[in-house]
């Protein structure tokens, strides 16, 4: 191992020692950071300067997509007006690894006066900023991983890590579901995954590969031709689901000569086959897919309530979407 290796392992340790020690200060002080936020009428407004300002920003943005309304103030442009955005019924958490930063302590007055209440996440509780707020959260490191002592390091990721805590907590509190976190980030594939329901994506209509029990394979296999999806589903004359023919099964029957394709599609299809129903999630679509043994398959029939088949879904219809 090199030396540079060696330094980056450092850093790794004393950064990773710096989270640790901050579990037993999930406390009573953590707690009523908790209460108090839970009881803000308004919104979490996260401040501070410098690094410190931008794991504010990060923390309010993860607090923003979890159930919790926050947004990220500057403090300098706060004294400059932007401090109109805080209300009485806001909930400020100021972080400042010292507790003593100028453009973070000046505007301590006007939130007072606003009557917001404050919190501190400090790196030192006997600061002139943890003196100032209703509730402190110590986060404060032994040691910067920087070797001179100086870039903050350890101390923004022990800040962030407790805030990100902080954030689940209460995101546990709201009883925040995936559906609610979808609402917040519709784009990507993130969304896609978390809105997107088979209804949405499947093949139906004149798209969906129908043959009754009664067909031949050759029948069958021109209907599989046609709508280019690889399967057909086969139905009873109730138009209920009896069964699966793939063209993977249609392969595996070569071998048993050229005369089964003059079988009914009965003797050669994958009877109860797994399905999906259209209101379900197109990510729970991919896991009956990929969990499917002995192998994962390709295709799914959608079923209504009643087993008639109203629709198929292929893998590529969730490549496609991002869903994989």
């Amino acid at each position: 191992m090199n030396e540079m290796e060696t330094d980056a392992q450092k850093v790794l340790q004393m950064e990773a020692e710096a989270i640790l020690d901050l579990i037993p200060r999930v406390d009573e002080h953590f707690d009523a950071a908790v209460a108090m936020i839970l009881e803000c009428q308004g919104r979490v407004v996260m401040t501070g300067m410098g690094k410190s300002g931008i794991i504010a920003h990060k923390i309010s943005a993860t607090m923003a997509s979890t159930g919790t309304p926050s947004f990220y103030l500057h403090p300098a442009e706060g004294i400059h007006g932007d401090l109109g955005m805080v209300t009485s019924n806001d909930v400020v958490i100021a972080m400042s690894n010292s507790g003593e930063t100028g453009e973070v302590l000046n505007i301590l007055p006007s939130l007072r006066r606003i009557g917001a209440k404050v919190i501190a996440m400090v790196g030192n509780v006997e600061s002139t900023l943890a003196k100032n707020s209703d509730v402190v959260l110590d986060v404060g490191v032994k040691r910067e991983a920087c070797p001179l002592g100086l870039a903050p390091t350890s101390s923004t990721t022990a800040a962030l890590a407790f805030g990100d805590a902080l954030a689940m907590a209460l995101m546990g509190q709201h009883h925040f579901t995936s559906k609610q976190f979808a609402v917040f980030h519709p784009g990507g594939s993130l969304g896609r995954k978390l809105l997107l329901t088979v209804g949405n994506i499947m093949h139906s209509g004149s798209e969906n590969p129908i043959v009754h029990g009664t067909a031949t394979v050759t029948e069958a296999l021109f209907v599989i031709t046609d709508k280019g999806l690889g399967a057909v589903s086969v139905v009873d004359e109730n138009d209920i689901m009896i069964g699966l023919l793939t063209d993977g099964d249609i392969r595996r029957g070569l071998s048993k000569g050229m005369d089964f394709l003059k079988r009914p599609v009965t003797e050669l299809m994958t009877k109860n086959p797994k399905f999906i129903t259209k209101d379900k999630l197109a990510a729970q679509a991919l896991h009956i897919m990929e969990s499917h043994t002995p192998k994962p398959i390709t295709v799914l029939p959608v079923l209504d309530e009643e087993r008639h088949v109203i629709g198929l879904l292929h893998m590529t219809d969730l490549v496609r979407q991002g869903v994989v």
